[in-house]
C-alpha cells in the first residue's frame, strides 16, 4: 500500500500516521527517541508518520510497544466504557505481506491498555520476534486450529489445537507456523506502560 491507501478496515495511511505522531507527542517523545526504542529506522518512522510508507504489522507493533500502547489504540478511537458491539465487518484487520493477519476483537477504552486478537498464520509463516513490553505486562494465547511454535526468550514451545499458554509480556516472544496448514490462535494482552505504576489492561518484530 502507498500514500492515500487504506487498511482493510478503512483507516488510511495518513490517518494512521497522524495517530502515531499524536501518541508520540502526547508522551513528549522526540522522533529520534521513538526510532531508538522501537528499533525502527528514523526515516521509516518519519515516513510512517507522514503517511507515505505502509508499515508491516511487526513494525507497527514495535512502534506501539515503544509508545507503551497497543496496535488497537493506534487504529481506533476510544469508546465509552459501556456495552460495545464490534460487528465483524467493522473490526480492524492488519495484514502482513509475509502471509499473516491480525484481527482486533476488543474496543479501545479510555485509560485501559487491553488487546484481544485473532491471528492467522499461513502455512510455513514465521511472524518474527516481538519486542518485550514493560514489566508487569502479561500475554495469554490459545490455539484454535493448526499448530503454533511459540518461542519465549529463545525457548520454543509447540502448541496444538486446543492448547493454551501464558508468558510474561516483558520477555522476547515469537510466533511461527511450521506446518503445511494454516494456524489460527487468539492472543490476549494486558500492558503496563513504561514508568507508569498504574495497571493497564493491552501487543512488538523486525523492520519492514
Amino acid at each position: 500500500m502507498g500514500e492515500g491507501e487504506a487498511l482493510s478496515s478503512g483507516l488510511s495511511m495518513a490517518e494512521l500516521g497522524a495517530r502515531i505522531r499524536a501518541e508520540r507527542r502526547a508522551r513528549g517523545m522526540a522522533l529520534e527517541r521513538l526510532a531508538e526504542l522501537s528499533r525502527v529506522s528514523r526515516s521509516m518512522v518519519s515516513e510512517v508518520e507522514r503517511g507515505t510508507k505502509t508499515p508491516t504489522v511487526l513494525v507497527l507493533d514495535r512502534l506501539a510497544t515503544a509508545l507503551g500502547t497497543s496496535i488497537a489504540r493506534l487504529l481506533d478511537e476510544p469508546v465509552r466504557p459501556d456495552v460495545v458491539i464490534l460487528p465483524g465487518e467493522g473490526q480492524r484487520v492488519v495484514r502482513d505481506p509475509s502471509g499473516w493477519e491480525r484481527r482486533i476483537l476488543s474496543p479501545v477504552l479510555p485509560g485501559v491498555e487491553f488487546e484481544f486478537m485473532r491471528t492467522m498464520l499461513g502455512p510455513g509463516v514465521d511472524a518474527g520476534e516481538f519486542s518485550p513490553h514493560a514489566p508487569g505486562s502479561h500475554e495469554y494465547t490459545v490455539v484454535e486450529t493448526g499448530r503454533l511454535r511459540l518461542t519465549v526468550d529463545g525457548v520454543p514451545y509447540r502448541l496444538e489445537a486446543g492448547d493454551a499458554a501464558y508468558f510474561p509480556g516483558n520477555r522476547r516472544h515469537a510466533f511461527a507456523n511450521d506446518s503445511a496448514d494454516p494456524c489460527v490462535y487468539y492472543l490476549v494482552m494486558t500492558l503496563d506502560r513504561p514508568g507508569d505504576g498504574r495497571r493497564h489492561i493491552g501487543h512488538g518484530g523486525r523492520d519492514g
